[in-house]
């Protein structure tokens, strides 16, 4: 058998091997649970830090109640807020499309039962209100005017006690994050010791539009400045294996699905309590609970955490957190990944097309290893054109695989020809392409990017299959330029592997095709001129009569 071709298809295979545990790596795909009905189960406000005083029982489960609705506009969202409990019920993103119709708006935060995700907060102690507290609000519209930089949103609870709570919203221009203030003004005559916690609560339901047949995260997730980024999966919480750091002074908490995330943002140096529990069927919440401090009657006392709910922008995230840009998750790859976008971020700029950018990253990256493929080709032109002498000792051995081993190895002494020399070549650059693939697959950037002709939507499959088909030709032109393998089960498994290939690859994201043809397409150049070399050398070297 020709070891050296027999190694290369092991690496190819590995290859395809990693990429498969890189799809699932991470992935908690939902329970099937039964799908929330309307009314749907909500929340059980969290427990407390040890100082904190136990929820009352009366914020113990319920279904999802409505009040009145107050609405907001700005440059970027469309939200609204309940009154009952001052949750933001929905939040759509006017910047960014729903997957299926562009003519509408990506819906993030929605109090759909089918696909309920929410955001929620309130204050624990001295019947203060909780997510389930009416608030009473002066007006129900809200909309960012020209030249405003901000709207101020307040809803008012006043409770039995005197103790009066605002619960103020500020959106920003230009910006994804609201911050959500308590003013807690204490006219009773005790002292309070109140906790705040705020929530994101979700079903375990795929967000609408989510790729098919590529494995991608939604599910929870937590971070601290010790314990670094943890993905806590709906699985785990539902079977209450999540394992994260509970206690911290720094970090925040987030839902995350492909491309998009909401998160709560404590301010560091503040002591917190983190927390993941099921809420009944299909039903899951992350969230951090924050001492607010004494509040002596007839003192007013204030806390703020803000609250971010948009795409995963890798410019713009680090900037509003610390970390908060790590849940674009490259996973053991992030150190290639990283540089990777930012490079194609950078041509992207200079060309104003994403797929144009990805198409020169990978010429790019090509060159970059253009002398480790010549070396890799070499190696296999020179197998290549030992085929007609191996086959030769094939037939004359027969079924005794001592005596063929060993005269091949002797050929391949004589003709100074090294079986291994293609293998370590191709191994380095297999992290590299499965870095950018990742890089390609989670950038938010690339979706519903524009290529040309009829490619409109980098994240979306090729609606027409051309890219898979050209893919599938450019490995079978491959395949003729390799040497064949001596063994007949493995020549059929190479013949058989492309056509593989491009079924599996109609349902891949344009953009990520589009790289696999590109650099197939360079890779087919390299090989020929670099076998058409050594093929030449050998009648050259013939002619002068060296053989």
């Amino acid at each position: 058998m020709d070891t050296q071709r027999l190694i290369l298809f092991i690496v190819f295979s590995f290859s395809v091997l990693m990429l498969w545990d890189a799809w699932q790596k991470d992935q908690h795909p939902a329970p099937v649970g039964q799908v929330v009905q309307e009314k749907a189960g909500i929340s059980q406000t969290p427990s407390p830090t040890a100082r904190a005083v136990d929820a009352p029982a009366k914020d113990a489960g319920g279904p999802l109640q409505t009040g009145e609705r107050v609405k907001v506009q700005t440059d970027l969202v469309y939200a609204e807020i309940d009154t009952l409990g001052g949750d933001v019920r929905k939040l759509e993103l006017l910047k960014h499309h729903d997957t299926h119709d562009k003519t509408k708006n990506l819906i993030l935060l929605n109090d759909d039962p089918k696909h309920l995700y929410v955001a929620q907060s309130g204050l624990i102690g001295n019947d203060l209100p909780t997510h389930k507290s009416l608030f009473s609000v002066a007006a129900t519209q809200y909309k960012l005017a020209d030249g405003a930089n901000d709207i101020q949103v307040r809803l008012t609870w006043v409770g039995a006690n005197g103790i009066k709570v605002d619960k103020v919203f500020i959106f920003r221009k230009g910006s994804y994050v609201v911050d959500v203030t308590y003013e807690i003004n204490n006219s009773s005559t005790t002292r309070l010791e109140p906790h705040s916690y705020y929530q994101l609560v979700r079903n375990g339901q795929p967000p609408i539009g989510d790729p098919k047949f590529i494995m991608t995260y939604t599910g929870a997730a937590v971070y601290t400045e010790k314990e670094k980024f943890q993905k806590i999966g709906f699985p785990d919480i539902e079977k209450n294996k999540a394992s994260f750091a509970k206690q911290s002074n720094d970090g925040w908490v987030a839902m995350i699905q492909l491309y998009f995330l909401s998160a709560w943002l404590p301010a560091n140096d503040q002591p917190r309590e983190y927390y993941a529990k099921k809420l009944g069927d299909d039903l899951y919440t992350i969230g951090v609970v924050l001492p607010v401090g004494s509040i002596e009657p007839g003192s007013l006392k204030k806390t703020t955490v803000p609250l971010y709910a948009g795409p995963q922008e890798q410019d713009h995230l680090s900037m509003v957190a610390p970390g908060l840009d790590l849940v674009v998750d490259y996973g053991i790859l992030t150190v290639i990944s990283a540089p990777l976008f930012w490079v194609l971020a950078w041509l992207n700029k200079l060309v104003q097309n994403w797929g144009v950018a990805i198409i020169l990253l990978t010429v790019l990256i090509k060159l970059a290893f253009y002398p480790l493929s010549a070396k890799s080709y070499r190696s296999m032109a020179q197998m290549r054109v030992l085929g007609p002498k191996l086959q030769k000792l094939k037939e004359q051995y027969g079924d005794d695989r001592q005596r063929l081993h060993t005269a091949m190895m002797e050929l391949y002494k004589t003709e100074k020809v090294n079986p291994l020399g293609g293998c370590l070549p191709v191994v380095v650059q297999i992290p590299v392409f499965i870095a950018l693939y990742w890089a390609l697959l989670n950038s938010v950037e690339m979706r519903q990017a524009p290529f040309m002709l009829w490619i409109h939507d980098l994240s979306s499959p090729d609606p027409y299959y051309i890219l898979p088909i050209v893919m599938g030709i450019t490995m079978i032109i491959q395949t003729k330029l390799n040497p064949t393998p001596p063994d007949p089960i493995q020549a059929k498994v190479m013949m058989i592997m492309p056509i593989a290939f491009s079924v599996f690859f109609f349902f891949f994201p344009a953009g990520l095709v589009l790289y696999w043809v590109v650099n197939n397409v360079l890779s087919i150049a390299q090989q020929w001129y670099v076998t058409h070399g050594v093929e030449q050398e050998k009648v050259a070297a013939k002619r002068h009569g060296k053989h």
